[in-house]
């Protein structure tokens, strides 16, 4: 085993890093704030590669490996989760699924734009009655012979407004069940295609999240994505890899809050010397950076397994499930360590804090990635 970064990942990081800070973060508290899209940023990141970063270059990606993402993964998420959430989800959900499960038409006539950052995409699983039971979908896609006509309604949608490539899960046939599910392309504007309202979130509020509606949606036979049945697989065998970047981005929020208080340690004072110097600190200290230390082994060893072949469900659940508690629980030790202002919109860390939350929830919650585990060790 070799614990260590290659030097072209650690110019690969370090760009990452120096775009973060010099591009992401001086907007980073209006954009919360107002719940802006990043537009012109995501443009920049996918001229940066970071849209399409494990793609084949000649579809327009920039061909490097899953430990590569979740360098960069980290390193946007310590600044703005609402920007390295479009890029996970462009990468792990849209560009993996297309350039994995897709025709070659499919990939040059959509993978090409969407892994250039030109396209972003979104993944379209989720339903009122479909969150983590995804086999219970009511999005139908009735067969019409040359095409399908798609009625129903997703949501929580990432970047459902600002989305030009929509990948669409829904029920072909309801008698078989999960069998009987299919994915879908659908383009920006299509007719019957609606975009709700954008959602009022607690955290990652630069990330447009929305509801979807579709009523009798025209989709050609040929952007179905993979045989007909094989929806459900494509979505799970999809959602795994997205784990992959979930974690690593929940592991760049704990570590961003962690470099924050840390810092802020070494300058506050109080009973006549820094903060950093009292043992309830320093001990506060020495648990989120163990913590963090595990959660990016973790997040490591998932990123090697995909990497090197190998099956990585149970290793990107495992790297999901604790390095989202580890952002939660160190993100909330951030705010105490800052004090009262930690409460303060400029010093980050509540918004932090805010982000960290939902690394619990979408892309499979905690509760379904101890499923996921637990079924695996049995199984093994």
């Amino acid at each position: 085993m070799d614990f260590n970064l290659s030097e072209e990942h650690k110019m690969i990081r370090d760009a990452a890093r120096d775009f973060a800070q010099t591009e992401l973060l001086p907007g980073v508290i209006e954009r919360d704030e107002k719940q802006h899209f990043p537009k012109e940023l995501v443009k920049k990141m996918g001229e940066l590669g970071f849209m399409g970063v494990m793609v084949d270059p000649k579809y327009g990606g920039s061909g490097m490996d899953t430990i590569s993402y979740v360098l960069i993964m980290e390193e946007l998420s310590k600044i703005d989760a609402s920007a390295s959430v479009i890029v996970s989800v462009n990468n792990s959900l849209v560009c993996y699924g297309l350039e994995t499960y897709g025709t070659e038409e499919q990939k040059q006539k959509y993978l090409t734009k969407l892994a250039t950052g030109e396209f972003v995409g979104a993944f379209c699983l989720s339903e009122p009655e479909a969150g983590s039971d995804a086999t219970s979908q009511r999005t139908r896609a009735i067969d019409k012979g040359d095409h399908y006509l798609i009625n129903g309604t997703k949501n929580w949608i990432t970047s459902g407004g600002r989305a030009d490539v929509y990948i669409v899960i829904a029920q072909t046939d309801r008698d078989k069940g999960s069998h009987g599910i299919n994915a879908f392309i659908v383009e920006k504007g299509t007719e019957g295609f609606h975009v709700g309202p954008k959602e009022d979130k607690l955290g990652i509020r630069g990330s447009d999240t929305h509801t979807l509606q579709f009523n009798d949606v025209k989709v050609p036979k040929e952007n179905r994505i993979g045989v007909n049945g094989s929806g459900f697989r494509f979505a799970m065998k999809t959602l795994s890899g997205g784990r992959i970047g979930i974690a690593a981005q929940a592991l760049g929020i704990a570590q961003g809050a962690y470099e924050l208080a840390l810092k802020y340690s070494k300058e506050r004072k109080a009973f006549g010397t820094e903060i950093c110097n009292h043992q309830a600190i320093a001990f506060k200290l020495a648990d989120m950076y163990t913590d963090i230390e595990a959660a990016r082994l973790l997040v490591m060893k998932s990123a090697t397994d995909k990497d090197a072949g190998n099956n990585y469900d149970k290793s990107s659940a495992m790297a999901k499930l604790y390095a989202s508690k580890v952002a939660m629980e160190h993100t909330v030790e951030a705010v105490q360590i800052h004090g009262g202002n930690g409460f303060v919109k400029e010093y980050h860390v509540e918004r932090l804090m805010r982000d960290a939350k939902i690394t619990q929830i979408y892309e499979g919650t905690s509760e379904i990635q101890k499923i996921v585990i637990s079924r695996s060790i049995l199984r093994d």
